[in-house]
């Protein structure tokens, strides 16, 4: 195969699956690893993909989103995994902060069991989870709900965020990665996913191994300005000695 081929052949492959992997397209493709890095810095610089820890994304695929309903279901083993560590995180007497997200609904599903909580979100998903429980208080932010997440964002909600401190924030994610760190394809959740971090005294990053590598259009932070992050078992050893690079907590479920 010629390299202008061998190029061609890395673009469909990305653009087909959103994303992949060095050793997905060296094995696809039959070359070293070393060559597909080398196409993947020139596809990058050609604006082509956009190259990740690992491999690379399509171009396309840094603004996509699925529905709540598309999202909830994939990986759950997993998410009920990290609900599970996250929950015993959290001591009565506690304020925390739900982010919207089909993670940090496994949470409010597992919090029933509290006697004494403050419970904050933007997650309507959330909000109708706890409703009912007396001995939770529960807020909700406000805001622009967005339909596909049924979450609050934008300057109303980032407003309501600023009356209160929280001990603990509970935050999802659409992209995680070592070099572009946490990510998000809409502006207005990034930036109350920003001031969620900045209210809380323990900022909690959730994210199954499929959100890893991943990059959307808008960053949210640095992994550094994360206090702790809890992944699953399948998170690529990679991403966890980059971590430890970076001298950032995590915990794997």
């Amino acid at each position: 195969m010629f390299e202008e081929e061998r190029k061609a052949s890395i673009v469909h492959i990305v653009e087909r699956h959103t994303r992949a992997s060095v050793q997905e397209l060296s094995q696809e493709l039959g070359v070293s690893e070393s060559t597909v890095r080398r196409d993947l810095k020139e596809l990058e610089e050609a604006r082509l993909l956009k190259r990740t820890h690992g491999g690379a994304v399509s171009l396309q695929s840094v603004n996509f989103e699925a529905a709540f309903p598309d999202k909830e279901d994939r990986f759950l083993d997993e998410k009920l995994r990290i609900a599970s560590k996250a929950v015993e995180m959290i001591q009565e007497g506690d304020a925390i902060l739900l982010d919207g997200g089909t993670t940090t609904l496994q949470i409010a599903r597992a919090l029933k069991t509290f006697t004494n909580l403050k419970v904050i979100t933007n997650s309507m998903i959330a909000l109708n989870e706890l409703k009912d429980c007396r001995n939770i208080e529960v807020s909700i932010t406000g805001g622009l709900l967005r339909p596909d997440t049924l979450a609050f964002v934008g300057p109303m909600t980032e407003r309501s965020l600023e009356m209160v401190r929280v001990d603990k924030a509970f935050l999802g994610t659409n992209g995680l990665d070592l070099h572009d760190g946490i990510t998000t394809p809409n502006m207005l959740e990034a930036a109350t996913k920003r001031k969620m971090i900045s209210v809380a005294k323990q900022s909690i990053l959730l994210a199954d191994h499929s959100k890893i590598g991943q990059v959307s259009f808008c960053k949210v932070a640095d992994l550094r300005e994360m206090d702790h992050c809890i992944l699953d078992a399948q998170t690529p050893e990679s991403f966890i000695r980059g971590l430890e690079g970076l001298d950032v907590g995590f915990t794997l479920a």
